[in-house]
């Protein structure tokens, strides 16, 4: 029945047993303390004259019957018997109640029998279970809202209605008031409001517990809202407003008093009291609701509820009419012609902000479940709501104020129901009074903007402001205003930092919070999703399946959004061509590809921002196609129950009415029809609706144009419409309004261009109710992130700029550190939802604030940035930015490096950040490859060889400070700075500027990527001469940095190897002088490929021939850095022989020893790694034989050293042929025969052949002891490879390419200059042994070598040799199978000139005279040759 429940009061009766029970069953107490009240009352009787004495009124009665009562009473009163709560409080209560509502008491005997009243309710004697409790109560309420007396004086009067407001409250608040009607509860707040009226003509403390009272009240009330049921009865058709029937239901609801005139016999009887009351509450109450009528649907929400339902116990009726009268408490200010001089209430702004304040208190209480009472919620939605848009806008900033803490009680409570009233409150009150150029005041900018600050503090609500309307293409954008209003307003603009400044700025740090705090809880990044239109649909029917399910509406306000954002441009397109901008719709699939009528109805109707006189003009063509636009146009307007000129209002405010007659006509037409259509009620037809219409144009350009000199009277308004209805005249009372509403508030055919903020129109607001009843539900969001992305997008520049001006200036550290942590919000945001260019920004706008990129003015930088609060919070926060947020930083990287140089020239950085960022990585090396070699480059090695800076870190910059050993006498720093360089220390330590680097492996590739570009772009590009020494420590520093974050990102090493290897050739290249540049860039490659060679294998070439870069050194500098080159080319080498497996890789390495072979300080270390590679052929292998064999030689050849060490080379080359005859081997159990014999054949000839021919070359060594052994290692080469398998082919071509050559070339230093032969000492036995390895080697071979057809003349030249340089014994064999006579006779021929006897020795048993012919024949042969 929409009452309270009474088991809640039962409920919390029964959970107070002892207290129930101590009430119940002390009956005596009770007793005396209902005797003691009797003796007071009469005590005060007997004090008057009237009542002291005996009375004598008739002959049957001694006693007044109030005194009779009150003793009768309290005989009784000690004896009954039962508990109190089965006795009948009338019993007890009669008798004070016919004291109060006798008009023969005076003031002093009403006001104590008030308090015994009041005693009596406030000692909860009276609860739900009392007997008859419910007519005790009534029987309460109607004595008490009836009360009489006799005014004696003005403060017994204030003390009587301050009692009887005590009264009525304690009704309201005892455990009995369930009990009460709507009808009695009704009459409390009547009565009350009444006393409050009256108490504008007394005193001040009465005013205040008055109105105190009523707050009381309609918190009581209200506060038991939630606890009503559900239900709620059918309205009665028709009948007057509740009020009338409040204040009628006991139409003596009035306060007299008698008071003395004279000798005070003259009786006061009230009368003009009452008509005082009647006037202020019912006649205002009536006037309100008359008002209320004409502006709210015919009077609809003024149905009142029936007397049956009054007099139920109370619930929702009485709390519906109460809310009513209060709402209609502010109607009255909008008719000062009231009667307001009657009335003793000064209506300035004292009524609405009582009303105000009263409506607030039900609305804080009454909260959500006014959503379930749909009379209180259209109460809300229609009435109160106008009402606040019209006081938002008042002069007053108390009333602004309460208004807007109405508005923001309603958002939490009932904000989905009122999503149009919201946006009309922001965007007709807040934003045109937030900003001057509407004329507000100061104080109502201030108001105005503190409230969208508390508004902005809700988590959700610019989500749901963005959700609801900018994503509707029938609402504005009222996140971006608010949004753009905060960042204006935070703005100095040409003059100082104000609290408005500060205020708006806290507003738009409170957006940037709530999305910051939403980031952790879900579903960020799913926003950022494209949205694409494939198709057409139409547009304004675009819906959602449910509201409720994030998965459902977030895809759909996207959507929307991006269909608003399409035809804002479309209509930019139009406003510059119509035609263009249909077609650029037509594009983007907005319009159908044939234009039909309502589509582009609809976009005229629902997109914002185009231009009125174009959207007239097309509507008011003849063409067929315009004519039917127009009249789908029309079709969009919901013109129900509404007044001929609210519609036509309505009509042209969304297009310039054209200026054509046959235009307007056509455009009239189309209103008619529609208008006919919806609201028939008084016209007979459309035609009626057409004439009437242009009846009002005429009239209103009549009223409102200047030129216009004799003005339209209403009688000849109502005459020139007669019999325009079917023949009949309309109402005159119609035509009346009709007329004096044009005049009034005139009909603009010209309407703005959508600048600005409109204000909020009576017309307008109808409108807008009727839109509500069909607008898309209200989205709820929650605390995730949804739609953060597409909102901070739209706001991340002018609230970076906004926050950055303010922090600029700021002067106060509290305002440092609320911009502070709008920076890192920003930065959060931007971070989370990928927004790489935002933080960019926010990073640059932050450098600047540092004060490390100014150029530097002052004397001591050092100090001056530890005095700057300012630029110590933001370098910290820059810092702070990096290391949280670097994933995401991409140009911003070139800025904080600006400030790292910046710092590191002040000497102000950690000492060695860059080697510290190195050495982390490096201690931390996978203990699965071994114990990590020593770092020779990290520590003392390159500190010894960098250049020293101008301070070591952050100790030394300060001990800087304190030293006084200089040569200029320096005074003791002060104490203010040892402070600042204290505070500057703190600073920097905060920074953690170690940490970007050392943490680099973390960042994402981009970041990484720019990071690198940023330092090669901050070392500067190198330059050939001289740099400054400024110049060239900024570039070795970031070189370092460099260097650091490559060998921290080894798995990353292919993203950023070539622009680090571009930097360091660049640096190589250009250099012509040794400086610590070129050393660190060279020993930075070097211990990056140590460093990385062992985890990037598929990198090792690449990183090898980077290498190269050393042997382009120019020659100055390249022979400075030899030896420290060596030594870790050396180190690489030992570290990392398994991992170099390419001949590319390998032919760096042995160039870079090759190079040392022939540098004093540099060979050691050369021939050290050299001896570890091919020592037992531990680390020889195919791709590096070759080249090792050819280092193995330069080693050899060079007089560098001791000949010991080319002795060893020669070992080292003679022991690798071991290594060919184990791969042959393998070769051959491993592969097939093909494939083996294909693979011992490439052994010879790449390999073997390379090793003696190297062999070869250091035979002809000055040092005999070398080409000796070279010689003896040769030998063993050409004699030892049987198991190789070479091919019979090759070695023709090895006896002519080594062991030929070889002789020859022996024989040739053996036969020069005595200078020659003194240089190569004792070359004679040299080339004995070399016929020795000649005779060897062949005899060796000779059964392979027989086999080839070429014998004949490899024989003949080993022969021949022999001849020419000794004389043979014991090679020959008689046989004759080498190749038939001629080859016997040469080889005889030979023989007799270096032995002539051998032959008869060798075979003595021959025939001589054979022989003799053979040897003539030989002898011819050999002459006939010799010709």
């Amino acid at each position: 029945m929409g009452r309270l429940r009474l088991q809640s009061s039962i409920n919390a009766i029964e959970e107070e047993p002892e207290d129930c029970e101590a009430t119940s069953s002390n009956k005596t107490a009770l007793g005396c303390m209902i005797n003691s009240e009797i003796g007071a009352v009469l005590a005060v009787m007997r004090r008057n004259v009237r009542w002291g004495g005996r009375y004598v009124s008739g002959d049957d009665q001694l006693e007044h019957s109030l005194i009779q009562a009150l003793k009768t009473l309290r005989r009784q009163i000690f004896s009954w018997q039962n508990e109190w709560h089965s006795v009948n409080p009338s019993l007890y209560l009669q008798p004070f109640l016919e004291v109060i509502r006798s008009d023969e008491t005076g003031a002093p005997i009403t006001g104590v029998a008030l308090s015994s009243i009041h005693k009596i309710l406030t000692l909860d004697v009276l609860d739900v279970n009392t007997v008859n409790v419910e007519d005790a109560m009534h029987l309460v309420v109607d004595a008490v809202t009836s009360c009489r007396f006799e005014v004696t004086d003005p403060a017994s009067e204030e003390i009587v209605l301050t009692k009887i407001l005590q009264v009525l409250l304690a009704c309201m608040k005892s455990k009995a008031s369930v009990m009460l009607s709507n009808q009695h509860v009704c009459t409390i707040v009547n009565t009350c409001f009444r006393i409050v009226h009256q108490a504008g003509t007394k005193g001040e403390l009465l005013q205040r517990i008055a109105r105190h009272t009523m707050h009381e009240l309609v918190r009581c009330i209200f506060s038991h809202l939630p606890d009503v049921d559900n239900t709620e009865q059918s309205l009665v058709k028709g009948g007057s407003s509740i009020n009338n029937e409040t204040t009628g239901l006991d139409t003596d609801y009035s306060f007299s008093g008698k008071s003395g005139n004279g000798g005070g016999t003259s009786e006061y009887d009230g009368q003009l009291s009452s008509g005082v009351f009647n006037s202020a509450s019912s006649g205002l109450i009536n006037g309100v609701m008359d008002e209320s009528n004409a502006g709210t649907d015919n009077g609809k929400d003024a149905v009142p509820y029936d007397l049956h339902l009054m007099t139920e116990p109370y619930g929702v009726p009485c709390m519906v009419e109460i809310f009513h009268f209060l709402c209609s408490l502010l109607n009255v200010v909008e008719h000062t012609g009231m009667g307001l001089r009657a009335n003793s209430i000064t209506f300035d702004e004292d009524v609405p902000l009582f009303a105000l304040g009263l409506i607030n208190s039900a609305i804080e209480l009454g909260g959500p479940a006014m959503r379930h009472h749909p009379r209180l919620l259209s109460l809300i939605q229609d009435e109160l709501f106008r009402n606040l848009m019209q006081f938002g806008l008042s002069a007053s900033p108390l009333i602004l104020s309460m208004v807007c803490s109405i508005v923001l009680n309603l958002y939490q409570h009932l904000r989905t129901e009122l999503k149009l009233q919201l946006e009309a409150f922001f965007s007709c009150v807040i934003l045109r009074l937030a900003q001057s150029r509407y004329g507000a005041s100061y104080q109502q900018q201030e108001v105005a903007m503190e409230a969208l600050v508390d508004f902005c503090r809700q988590k959700t609500f610019m989500v749901e402001m963005y959700a609801n309307l900018d994503c509707d293409i029938t609402c504005g954008n009222v996140f971006e205003d608010l949004a753009n209003l905060l960042s204006k307003s935070a703005f100095p603009v040409n003059c100082p930092l104000s609290s408005m400044h500060i205020l708006a700025l806290d507003g738009l740090i409170a957006v940037i919070q709530g999305m910051a705090e939403r980031i952790g809880n879900g579903s960020v990044g799913s926003e950022s999703r494209p949205v694409n239109l494939e198709e057409y649909t139409p547009f304004w029917m675009v819906k959602c399946e449910n509201y409720g399910d994030p998965d459902h509406w977030v895809p759909f306000v996207r959507r929307r959004k991006y269909i608003k954002r399409r035809l804002m441009i479309g209509a930019d397109h139009f406003n510059r061509d119509p035609k263009k901008g249909l077609e650029f719709l037509q594009g983007t699939h907005l319009l159908p590809e044939k234009l039909d009528p309502q589509s582009v109805a609809c976009f005229f109707r629902y997109t914002a921002g185009l231009d009125k006189n174009l959207v007239g003009d097309f509507l008011g063509n003849h063409d067929e196609f315009c004519v039917q636009v127009l009249h789908e146009f029309a079709g969009t307007f919901d013109f129900q129950d509404m007044n001929l000129d609210t519609a036509l209002r309505l009509f042209l405010e969304t297009f310039r009415l054209p200026g054509e007659s046959q235009k307007i006509q056509r455009v009239l037409e189309a209103f008619s029809g529609r208008y006919y259509e919806q609201s028939p009620q008084i016209l007979a037809n459309k035609d009626a609706a057409l004439l009437l219409s242009y009846s009002l144009i005429m009239l209103n350009t009549d009223q409102h144009n200047v030129q216009v000199k004799k003005k339209m009277t209403e009688e000849d308004f109502i005459r020139n419409n007669r019999h325009i209805n079917g023949g009949n005249d309309l109402p005159r009372e119609f035509l009346s309004e009709l007329y004096y509403s044009i005049c009034k508030n005139e009909i603009r055919t010209t309407p703005e261009q959508g600048a600005g903020f409109a204000e909020m129109t009576p017309s307008r607001w109808i409108d807008l109710m009727h839109k509500s009843k069909k607008t898309s539900p209200y989205v709820v969001s929650d605390s995730r992130a949804y739609l953060d992305h597409d909102m901070f997008a739209i706001m991340s520049g002018p609230t970076i700029a906004a926050i950055s001006v303010v922090f600029d200036h700021a002067e106060y550290e509290d305002v440092y550190q609320t911009c502070i942590d709008g920076f890192l919000a920003v930065a959060k945001i931007s971070a989370c939802h990928h927004l790489e260019d935002v933080l960019d920004d926010l990073v640059v706008s932050l450098c600047k604030f540092t004060t490390l990129l100014n150029p530097s003015s002052v004397e001591e930088p050092v100090l001056a940035f530890g005095d700057d609060a300012k630029a110590r919070m933001a370098t910290v926060t820059v810092f702070t930015i990096a290391n949280r947020y670097g994933d995401f930083i991409r140009t911003g990287w070139r800025n904080i490096l600006d400030c790292i140089l910046r710092l590191h020239k002040l000497g102000l950085l950690p000492a060695r950040v860059a080697s510290d960022a190195a050495d982390d990585s490096e201690m931390s090396s996978d203990p699965g490859h071994g114990k990590p070699l020593t770092n020779s480059l990290s520590s003392a090695h390159m500190q010894s060889i960098g250049t020293p800076r101008r301070s070591s870190g952050l100790m030394g910059r300060f001990s800087q400070l304190l030293s006084l050993d200089t040569e200029e006498p320096r005074s003791q720093p002060t104490e203010q700075q040892l402070a600042a360089h204290q505070r500057t220390l703190q600073t920097i330590q905060k920074c953690h500027i170690d940490s970007i680097f050392t943490e680099s492996k973390f960042l994402q590739a981009d970041s990484l990527l720019q990071l690198a570009r940023a330092l090669i772009w901050a070392a500067g590009r190198p330059q050939k001469g001289n740099t400054s020494p400024e110049d060239e420590d900024t570039a070795v520093f970031c070189l370092e940095l460099l260097i650091a974050i490559t060998l921290n990102n080894r798995d990353r090493i292919g993203l950023l190897w070539q622009g680090v290897y571009e930097h360091i050739a660049s640096i190589v290249q250009s250099t012509v002088v040794a400086s610590a540049l070129v050393e660190k860039a060279v020993f930075g490659l070097l211990r990056i490929c140590q460093r990385l060679l062992p985890y990037k294998e598929n990198l090792a070439d690449e990183l090898l021939r980077s290498l190269q870069l050393v042997l382009k050194l120019d020659a100055r500098v390249a022979d400075q850095y030899c030896e420290q080159i060596t030594q870790e080319v050396s180190r690489l080498v030992k570290a990392n022989a398994t991992h170099i497996r390419s001949p590319m890789g390998w032919r760096t390495i042995g160039s870079l020893l090759s190079i040392t072979a022939r540098h004093p300080d540099a060979s050691e270390s050369g021939f050290d790694a050299l001896s570890f590679i091919m020592s037992d052929g531990a680390h020889l292998s195919p791709a590096n034989f070759v080249l090792s064999v050819d280092a193995a030689r330069q080693f050899a050849e060079s007089r560098v050293g001791q000949t010991d060490r080319s002795v060893h080379a020669v070992d080292l080359m003679a022991g690798s042929v071991a290594c060919l005859v184990r791969w042959a081997r393998d070769a051959r159990e491993a592969m097939a025969e093909a494939d083996a014999a294909k693979l011992c054949e490439d052994i010879g000839k790449d390999m073997w052949m390379k090793l003696v021919q190297s062999l070869r070359k250091v035979c002809l060594d000055q040092r005999e002891e070398v080409r000796n052994h070279a010689l003896l290692s040769l030998q063993m080469c050409l004699t030892g490879v049987d198991e190789i398998c070479l091919p019979i082919g090759l070695w023709p071509t090895c006896f002519e390419g080594v062991i030929f050559t070889m002789l020859d070339d022996l024989a040739e230093i053996a036969q020069g200059n005595p200078q020659t032969q003194k240089e190569y000492r004792n070359i004679e036995g040299t080339l004995v042994l070399a016929l020795k390895l000649l005779a060897k080697v062949f005899l060796h071979l000779l059964q392979e070598l027989s086999q080839l057809s070429s014998f004949c003349k490899l024989w003949r030249n080993v022969i021949g040799r022999m001849e020419k340089y000794m004389k043979l014994k014991g090679v020959l064999v008689p046989t004759s199978t080498l190749g038939g006579d001629n080859v016997w006779e040469q080889t005889w021929l030979h023989v007799n000139k270096i032995f002539p006897s051998l032959q008869s020795e060798v075979f003595p048993n021959q025939d001589s005279e054979v022989l003799q012919s053979n040897q003539t024949d030989a002898g011819e042969t050999a002459s006939a040759q010799n010709e």
